[in-house]
């Protein structure tokens, strides 16, 4: 059984485990993706001879599995990967962690015990399978590290790791694309652990020439390691600081590039530091201490004629004043600035501050006429201490700005006339030409006094009253002129919308919009194999439902491409994996639960059979039990639902009659042992009292045995009939041909689960029409006469009681 996705991070989490106390994560990260590189290559050697990592003998993988409890074992650790990085000129790159370092990994035994442990935990991992299969997997797993490194480094030290969204948006706007050849160029000047080049070159189909320079020592060994952990070990990555020392040069001149994506350090006071040449980079101004403009005018020097980049930069380059003024005014009148971008606060782990991706293009510089703007600051989700983007966001981001997309408070096509005017005096300052705000509402005087709605607060949800062309009149009658009144209670209101003729039309208009988005996917969904490229698979799918939610009123394609997304990585993913990995039927087959405690792993069965020692206990990671029983044992379940509820319904009748009863001078008082009755109890002090006791207690015990005894006698039957139907369900997935299991998986979980969450996303929206209807109905249910005649009601009644008391 492939391991998933969900259990490879745990393990990988685990192994970090073993190394927290004696360094934090900016120095154990080092140790980690050095075993997780020695493991891959060594993996990779075994299933592919042409690989261009020698993994030599004495330098494997497998040779640090058998130093596993060797006194020695650092030490012979450090001489496998010496051997490793010699043979492949990969010293000072792969050897950077010391494996036999006593004050980080612990002396003797402690030392011993930590490294057979990780050696162990990576040893569970098999990257041998396909390139697509072992490379999406791998992508996964380093993303997954890097994130929870950079978010346990902390500021100071986060700084080695741009956020995949991130980058995958700078890989989609720079104009990287399926015509891109392989012999074009793409260039990081600071490009930490390499992940932004990676995710730029990954956007053409065939690859791209990569270049990359990084002034940190440890994160340049880091980016040469991703290079080769993702298929490009012939990446120029080279090390030094990009301003004062740039590694691609041509005599006095900068190096040129097709394509560039860079996301410098924030604001670098020491930018010129050592700095004796410019390199022709300060033709439109020099820039101040603050750093900023240092590194953007080193990416538009080093750009082809035709050349392309996208940069992320704090805010402040948009608008800062004097010299950086002075530079930006002249980019600007050169057309170099295509676009820009702001996003929001709080994405990246070097700094919380918001930040903007500046897009230059010297392609037809001379004639462009205006920059494109986004404010995309308002579409994130919250990840713990950090925000993320979310699936939706990047891929609008990217479509708005790829196809030039105005939409209203969020992104327009800025005129360089209105940039350059006496206003503005070229401050790209988003908030000048995009308010993102929300429409301030607005509470009407005259609809407080006189009563009704206002039809202004109405007819801003026309586009409901489109899909739903009769609810406004059946819920809305006219006042006065301008104004309505509701003509049903305001409690009424979510009834009223969900019943409805339009909310169903919705409903069913999206139902049958994922239906046939998947059949025209099911067959490519059923041919999955070992071959099928997971990424490839999902982006077109999901590209294919966002396009068919264009035309459907209401509901944003985006929302429904998000639950599309949100379920892949929940769920689709592993299941895919699995498939790739084992083949449907294999897949599909049921497997005894993991307790790891090495790897802190332990799994919730989803079938137990049995119980105590003697219980087994069962995962089924493609096909959860409800489905099979849902298909197949459709009778059973409602025999176990009914038989549940029943023994429900006793359990509630033996705790109403132990209320009523078990009190202080009740008919079962005397049962009682501690404030507390039980079955045995009440048995107990029946046969003490039967032949003498108090007759309405006698019937009280009498009654109560009875209601205990059909409590016990109905749940044994519900858990008889579960235990019935649990095994038929285990047997049956013994049963169950491909076919069988492709209409369980696809129709049953993938589809009908899309169409749940689609379902869900319309009824959202529905209820958002119902709480602003709701709140609109409270807000002017009062008029001022009738708050006046409230008032004058309420001071006669006051007055009475005032005078009944002798007050007045």
């Amino acid at each position: 059984m492939a391991l998933k996705k969900s259990d490879l991070y745990v393990s990988l989490w685990a192994s970090c485990d073993q190394l927290r106390g004696g360094m934090d994560a900016s120095q154990y990260k080092d140790y980690i993706l050095t075993l997780l590189f020695v493991k891959y290559v060594s993996d990779k050697a075994k299933t592919n001879r042409q690989s261009l990592i020698d993994v030599p003998e004495g330098g494997s993988f497998d040779d640090m599995l058998a130093a596993k409890g060797d006194k020695e074992i650092g030490d012979r650790f450090n001489k496998i990967i010496a051997r490793l990085a010699e043979a492949n000129d990969l010293r000072n790159v792969i050897d950077q962690a010391d494996f036999n370092d006593e004050e980080k990994l612990g002396k003797g035994k402690e030392m011993q015990d930590r490294l057979s442990k990780l050696v162990t935990i990576f040893n569970d991992l098999d990257f041998g399978g396909s390139r697509a299969e072992g490379d999406d997997l791998l992508g996964d797993a380093y993303e997954y590290l890097m994130r929870h490194f950079a978010t346990e480094s902390g500021k100071s030290k986060g700084q080695f790791y741009t956020p995949a969204e991130v980058s995958r948006i700078l890989a989609k706007v720079v104009g990287i694309g399926a015509n891109t050849r392989q012999d074009q160029t793409v260039y990081d000047p600071a490009c930490g652990s390499g992940s932004l080049l990676l995710k730029a070159a990954a956007e053409a189909p065939r690859g791209m020439t990569i270049y990359g320079q990084e002034k940190d020592n440890a994160t340049w060994a880091l980016s040469k390691m991703n290079m080769i952990l993702h298929g490009n070990e012939i990446a120029t990555i080279e090390k030094g600081n990009t301003i004062s020392s740039p590694q691609f040069t041509t005599g006095d001149r900068l190096r040129t590039f097709d394509y560039i994506v860079m996301n410098p350090p924030f604001s670098d006071k020491a930018w010129s530091n050592g700095l004796e040449n410019d390199f022709g980079r300060f033709e439109y101004g020099r820039p101040p201490k603050n750093g900023d403009y240092a590194f953007l005018l080193h990416a538009l020097t080093s750009l082809k004629s035709t050349g392309k980049a996208a940069i992320i930069l704090p805010h402040g380059v948009l608008f800062r004043g004097n010299a950086e003024a002075t530079i930006r005014t002249r980019l600007l009148k050169q057309g170099f600035i295509k676009g820009v971008i702001g996003l929001p606060t709080n994405l990246f782990y070097g700094t919380g501050i918001p930040a903007c991706v500046v897009i230059l293009d010297k392609e037809n510089a001379q004639a462009r006429t205006g920059v494109f703007m986004i404010d995309a600051s308002k579409g994130f989700m919250k990840d713990g201490n950090k925000n993320r983007l979310r699936s939706q966001d990047l891929h609008k981001i990217v479509d708005t700005l790829n196809k030039q997309i105005e939409i209203g408070r969020y992104s327009r096509m800025v005129p360089m006339s209105e940039i350059a005017d006496a206003k503005n005096d070229y401050n790209l300052n988003i908030p000048r030409y995009i308010d993102s705000s929300e429409p301030e509402d607005l509470q009407d005087l005259s609809a407080h006094i006189h009563g009704g709605i206002p039809d202004r607060d109405l007819d801003a949800f026309q586009h409901y009253w489109d899909a739903f062309p009769q609810l406004r009149r059946q819920i809305f009658t006219p006042n006065r002129p301008d104004y309505s009144d509701l003509t049903i209670d305001v409690s009424a209101v979510q009834q009223a919308i969900f019943d409805a003729p339009g909310f169903g039309t919705l409903r069913d208009q999206a139902t049958g919009i994922v239906d046939d988005w998947f059949a025209a996917h099911r067959d490519a969904l059923a041919g999955i194999t070992a071959d099928t490229k997971p990424n490839e698979l999902i982006t077109t799918i999901s590209n294919d439902l966002l396009a068919r939610f264009k035309t459907m009123p209401l509901l944003d394609e985006y929302d429904v491409y998000e639950q599309l997304m949100t379920y892949w990585h929940d769920t689709m993913h592993d299941d895919v994996y699995l498939i790739m990995a084992d083949g449907w039927t294999n897949a599909a087959k049921p497997r005894l639960t993991i307790n790891d405690k090495e790897r802190k792993l332990t799994e919730e069965p989803d079938l137990t059979i049995g119980t105590g020692k003697n219980a087994q206990k069962y995962k089924m990671d493609l096909i959860p039990p409800a489905l099979i029983e849902s298909r197949y044992f459709a009778n059973e379940q409602a025999k176990v639902d009914e038989l549940t509820a029943a023994a429900e319904e006793a359990a509630r009748a033996v705790e109403e009659y132990i209320e009523e009863h078990a009190v202080e001078d009740g008919l079962l008082a005397d049962a009682m042992d501690d404030d507390k009755i039980t079955k045995a109890l009440v048995t107990a002090h029946l046969k003490e009292i039967k032949t003498d006791g108090d007759a309405d207690e006698i019937k009280a015990l009498e009654h109560a045995t009875k209601l205990y005894n059909a409590q016990a006698a109905v749940k044994k039957a519900a858990k008889d009939a579960q235990g019935e139907l649990d095994l038929a369900t285990l047997k049956k997935y013994g049963d169950l041909t491909e076919n069988d299991i492709k209409t369980l998986v696809l129709d049953d979980k993938w589809q009908a689960t899309v169409v749940h969450r689609v379902d869900g996303e319309v009824e959202a929206l529905t209820l958002d029409l119902v709480a602003r209807i709701q709140q609109l109905g409270e807000r002017y249910a009062e008029t001022l006469g009738g708050l006046d005649s409230k008032l004058d009601e309420l001071e006669a009644k006051v007055s009475t009681h005032l005078a009944d008391m002798g007050l007045r």
